[in-house]
Parts: C-alpha cells; sequence; structure tokens
C-alpha cells in the first residue's frame, strides 16, 4: 500500500513525512470545505473551512497582524491531509500530536516564512477556543463554559455551499498582505 494520500490537485503527499513543494492552497482549501467540524456531530454541516474564515474574521476584528490573520486561516489546514481527531482522543495519541505539529509547521513555513510566536500561537489558540465555544452554542445547544469567551466579530456559521466557502478561502487567503503592519496589536489584555 502506498504511503501517501492523492490530494485533489493530484500531489501524492506523504503527510509523515511532508514537505512544503507540496503543499498547495487549493487542496487546503478544498478539502477544508468538505471537512465537518465536530467529528459530524453538529445539528448541520459546518466545514472546518467555514470555521477558519471565522477565526480570521475574528482576527481582523481584534485588529491583529496580517501574520495572526494568516494564521488564524491556516492553523487546521494539516486536517486537510491528516483529517482531524476529536480533542478529547488527540491528547492520548502523541504520535498523532508529532506528526500533526511536524506538517503545521511545514505549511506556516510555506505560507507565513516561518514558525509563530509565542503570542500568535497563544491569539490563534484564544480564538479558536472562542469559536470552538460560540459554535457548540450554535449548533448543539451546549455551553462549554459558564461565561461566553469575547468575540469582537460576530460568527457567520452558515456561510453557503462547499463550493462557495472553498472560494471564499482561497479569496482570502490571496487578499492577506503578510507586509501589511498597518494594523498590528497586540491584543491578549482583552482576554479576562
Amino acid at each position: 500500500m502506498p504511503d501517501y494520500i492523492l490530494t485533489y490537485t493530484k500531489v501524492k503527499f506523504t503527510p509523515t513525512s511532508p514537505v512544503a513543494e507540496d503543499v498547495y492552497i487549493e487542496d487546503i482549501a478544498h478539502a477544508l470545505s468538505m471537512l465537518c467540524r465536530a467529528n459530524g456531530h453538529y445539528s448541520s454541516f459546518y466545514s472546518i473551512g467555514a470555521h477558519c474564515l471565522n477565526c480570521y474574521e475574528e482576527a481582523c476584528a481584534r485588529r491583529e497582524s496580517a501574520r495572526v490573520k494568516m494564521a488564524c486561516l491556516l492553523h487546521d489546514a494539516c486536517e486537510a491531509y491528516i483529517s482531524d481527531i476529536t480533542r478529547p482522543v488527540k491528547q492520548y495519541l502523541e504520535e498523532y500530536q508529532i506528526i500533526e505539529e511536524r506538517l503545521s509547521n511545514v505549511i506556516y513555513e510555506k505560507f507565513l516564512g516561518g514558525p509563530l510566536t509565542e503570542y500568535e500561537k497563544k491569539m490563534v489558540k484564544i480564538i479558536d477556543d472562542a469559536m470552538l465555544y460560540h459554535e457548540f452554542l450554535e449548533f448543539s445547544g451546549e455551553k462549554l463554559l459558564e461565561e461566553a469567551p469575547y468575540v469582537a466579530a460576530t460568527p457567520d456559521f452558515f456561510r453557503g455551499t462547499m463550493r462557495q466557502v472553498e472560494q471564499e478561502y482561497l479569496d482570502v487567503f490571496n487578499s492577506i498582505d503578510l507586509n501589511d503592519t498597518s494594523e498590528v496589536k497586540e491584543t491578549i489584555k482583552w482576554i479576562r
């Protein structure tokens, strides 16, 4: 059996030994638009791609740097190649976490020119966790915390078809100018 997957753009991609030359934003946008969050247990389809777009919009609303915006868009990009495993299980899968981190680093290197800083990692996690809270509330009627985490933007949970989410993901990716420093503003202080 092969040790690779065949991507949407017909790349023979080896998830356990990723190389930047094999990573294409078209593959990421396509796959993430078709993968459902929460392992498919929400009340209706909500893709990982739509989640990443909501994270990106939250970073924009918080006036984060272009790097944080791009990191929010790409924070689940490795799932296009290795799928997702729910948080309660992932914590027990050390080898999976190593593969995921290696792949994420290759993706960040390719599209951001290097790894995330500690601030960028923290901000992406804060935004990701805030979106998770609001997704569970929207699609499951469950509050994961007693107090809702702060959000600066209103998440859009109904972004259209898979094809529309894929195209929006590509459009947003192509619109981010990593050289734009006009909105650089660390916002960790916003968090309670």
